[in-house]
């Protein structure tokens, strides 16, 4: 029997106890500020096969001066992130596994049919907030450990397994471990993909128009200025930016995305009385970010986009637009097709599923992009998720693409890292 084989083979052996570790992982309601419970579990499995763990909650000096960092929260108490190092005797390639931990709020639990947090499997399908997105991609990665510890192979580069917080808020959790010093040659992160290969993921960030009108009395509504009415032009303007971004965007990838780059307003507030004409408005939004591009090239041009509105309306000629950037942001990441641990994970799908990985690139931002990015990490991003129900009531995952995604990303580490 192969390598390969002898490690598909425990892993088969090994699945209700890969089941029951992930019932633990989710049933810890692992939201923002209480991520301390999962990741003293996610420690104990680290520490049970053998691996160097560091614990730390996160440094808020240290991250608050550097330009990606974004939280919303003073502190990182109850918050830490975790880390196993497996050495490498030296002479491989070195690869980060990297998940994160922190789960959005369950929502309104009259929409789930289980309870949000229960672990409950039906099926083939374990349900719970977070199983998908992305706890049940970390149990992918964990397994992959064990079973290269478990077999007593030996490889010649690191591995190095984060298990992050803050993923869904910006990434705090994985840029404050690059800069705790943790790179590595190519990392892997097994966000829920459907088993689709994303090279590619875009990046986004949040921003804010302030619009400006005159008030008056709301039964003398021609001696003011409508804010809200004014806002009706800005909102039509920003959508021709978006059809402008979107339409020069020709990478095959994108070919089954709609709007590879989106532009949406998630929230407006304005006015102060219902009597009167408004004289502000606020919009708040989301620009994507292309892979290919930099957020401060997507910042000038949104910036000079509103700049332009003085040629539609031109009561913005001396009343313009003000744009802010606030809030929470997400780096853009690519790497190309060919590389080599593309290569190497696409060979391992074959091998596995008997047939061939769908390539795209990714609808949404991950911490992909701050690896890529900010640790000089290439950066490829395949889960056993269910993408279509990340974030949603009766979130859930398919237990055979747990252990399908393992043995793919075990097969794929030994190949990288070389066994000794």
């Amino acid at each position: 029997m192969s390598m390969k084989e002898r490690i598909y083979q425990w892993i088969d052996d090994h699945k209700p106890k890969s089941i029951e570790r992930l019932t633990e992982m989710v049933q810890h309601a692992s939201t923002q500020g209480n991520e301390k419970g999962v990741q003293e579990v996610v420690a104990n499995y680290l520490k049970e096969i053998n691996l160097e763990v560091d614990f730390w909650e996160l440094d808020g000096d240290r991250l608050k001066k550097h330009p990606y960092f974004y939280s919303n929260r003073e502190t990182f108490e109850n918050s830490p992130n975790v880390v196993g190092v497996l050495k490498g005797t030296g002479g491989g390639k070195s690869i980060i596994l990297n998940g994160h931990v922190d789960v959005v709020p369950e929502g309104d639990h009259a929409q789930w049919d289980e309870e949000p947090y229960s672990g409950k499997v039906i099926n083939g399908k374990m349900y719970g907030r977070g199983v998908t997105d992305m706890k049940g991609g970390n149990i992918a990665l964990l397994l992959a450990l064990e079973v290269i510890q478990t077999l007593g192979i030996r490889l010649k580069g690191d591995v190095i397994f984060q298990s992050v917080i803050e993923e869904e808020s910006g990434g705090a959790g994985t840029l404050d471990a690059i800069l705790k010093g943790y790179k590595a040659d190519a990392a892997i992160i097994p966000e829920p993909t459907n088993m689709k290969i994303f090279p590619k993921q875009q990046g986004s960030k949040w921003f804010r128009l302030i619009i400006t009108g005159r008030t008056a009395h709301g039964g003398t509504p021609s001696h003011g200025v409508s804010a809200i009415d004014k806002a009706f032009i800005v909102n039509k303007h920003i959508k021709e930016l978006e059809k402008v971004r979107n339409n020069r965007i020709d990478d095959p990838l994108y070919d089954n995305v709609p709007i590879p780059v989106p532009i949406n307003i998630g929230r407006i507030t304005g006015g102060d009385w219902p009597s009167s004409v408004p004289d502000v408005v606020q919009l708040e939004g989301r620009i994507g970010i292309a892979p290919n591009e930099t957020m401060e090239q997507v910042q000038e041009e949104l910036e000079e986009w509103t700049a332009r509105l003085a040629e539609k309306d031109r009561w913005f000629e001396q009343n313009p637009v003000i744009v802010e950037w606030f809030g929470a942001r997400w780096v853009p990441g690519e790497i190309e097709t060919d590389h080599p641990l593309v290569k190497l994970l696409t060979n391992n799908f074959k091998d596995i599923m008997d047939d061939e990985p769908i390539v795209v690139a990714s609808p949404w931002g991950t911490d992909g992009g701050l690896l890529t990015k900010v640790a000089d990490t290439p950066t490829i991003v395949f889960g056993p998720g269910i993408t279509e129900l990340a974030h949603f009531p009766n979130e859930a995952i398919e237990l055979d693409k747990i252990f399908q995604a393992a043995k793919i990303i075990a097969a794929t580490i030994v190949d990288w890292c070389e066994a000794s």
